[in-house]
């Protein structure tokens, strides 16, 4: 997520950017392979994901989002639409933890409701006082 959130705000490719997070937390060959795979796929195919958030998002463009929210929505909706490998619901999970942890008050909130309507309303059951 950083690494996208780095790739979307200042141009950055996405070596100088992968670099710059190593630094600051490194990764394991493996994390850092599939760290690079899904930011390269998540930011390869940004048109085609903005269009899927923006469809199930009628209060807000993609583009006035939170930059932390939309990147973890990007990088989400890859892993649940591109990598088959991954149960959609533990990309859902996963995206809210980190959208609790980086984004802003309602940010977990707002990003499962966006996956959840992108498969057919099945969410996470949040707890309300989060």
């Amino acid at each position: 997520m950083k690494t996208l959130f780095q790739m979307d705000q200042v141009g950055t490719d996405l070596e100088a950017a992968m670099g710059f997070v190593v630094e600051e937390t490194p990764l394991s060959e493996s994390s850092y392979e599939y760290a690079c795979t899904i930011t390269r796929g998540a930011w390869m195919e940004r048109d085609k994901i903005d269009k899927m958030i923006q469809d199930c998002s009628s209060d807000w463009k993609v583009s006035r989002m939170a930059s932390v929210d939309r990147n973890i929505l990007r990088i989400s909706i890859y892993e649940m639409f591109y990598l088959h490998d991954i149960p959609k619901q533990v990309a859902i999970d996963e995206a809210v933890e980190m959208a609790k942890k980086y984004g802003g008050e309602d940010s977990g909130r707002f990003v499962n409701g966006i996956l959840g309507s992108l498969i057919g309303g099945e969410t996470v059951d949040l707890d309300p006082g989060n």
